[in-house]
């Protein structure tokens, strides 16, 4: 893959005791995402930084700090084709260009329909991106709990998601870059945990996946589950449910799940 540079930076918090109503549009957003994506179950990691910087040979204009458990809302790194290939952060949580109203916006696109619906099918022929990961969660509903696993490669290694990203405008000229992770039916492991799986592109579509010239019937045709003798997955700790908890111990394994 070619060089990557222009990292973004990624914007500051927000209060959330000061009123919806004395923000200005941007923090409105932050805010919306922090209450509306709450409950939603999609998290991954990106902590093996020194990989991710010898795979994609990344120049960083910011710095980019280990994350244990990337949840909804959160900025997440993205590797876009935009006159070359670039290294962005994103929102997590993808808002249509047409939208007329900020929301929390869409994490997830199904590859089966991911280019008719009209939240995706601009952003599938035109902004197609690459996000960065070292593993991912799913959860288990068991009796009366649900048991989060982790799922990582076999060799550990740093690997990307299919993703979409959109640029959204407000009415005021106000902008919000925003990303969604494409899932698919899953493979044979993931398959007694959960009934769909992120998009894990091998490393010889990711280049394809990027590509502006790339037809149609071969973009759909990278959509599928990734083979599942080169992955695995251990149960952990509930510690995972909370965004909050952003550090190794998430990843621990526990016995008896």
């Amino acid at each position: 893959m070619n060089r990557i540079s222009g990292l973004r930076p990624t914007p500051r918090g927000v209060d959330l005791l000061i009123p919806l109503k004395s923000r200005n549009l941007i923090e409105r957003y932050y805010l919306i995402c922090a209450i509306g994506v709450r409950r939603m179950c999609g998290r991954f990691s990106l902590f093996n930084l020194p990989e991710l910087i010898n795979e994609y040979q990344l120049d960083f204009s910011d710095e980019i700090k280990p994350h244990y458990n990337i949840a909804p809302s959160q900025a997440i790194l993205a590797i876009i084709n935009d006159g070359g290939y670039h290294a962005r952060q994103l929102r997590w949580g993808l808002i249509p260009f047409w939208s007329k109203a900020i929301f929390a916006g869409l994490i997830n696109a199904r590859a089966e329909t991911v280019d008719q619906k009209p939240s995706f099918r601009q952003s599938f022929a035109k902004r197609r991106c690459l996000i960065p990961a070292d593993g991912f969660y799913e959860w288990k509903k068991e009796e009366n709990r649900k048991q989060p696993y982790r799922i990582t490669l076999k060799d550990r290694q740093v690997f990307a998601f299919a993703g979409l990203w959109e640029t959204w405008t407000s009415p005021n000229g106000d902008t919000i870059n925003s990303a969604a992770i494409i899932t698919t039916a899953p493979n044979a492991a993931i398959r007694p945990i959960h009934n769909r799986m992120p998009v894990v592109l091998p490393k010889t579509a990711e280049s394809v996946w990027l590509d502006d010239d790339a037809d149609h019937p071969t973009l759909k045709s990278l959509l599928k589950p990734y083979r599942s003798e080169q992955m695995e997955l251990y149960p952990i700790s509930n510690r995972v449910n909370s965004a909050r908890n952003d550090s190794p111990s998430v990843l621990e394994p526990v016995s008896g799940a």
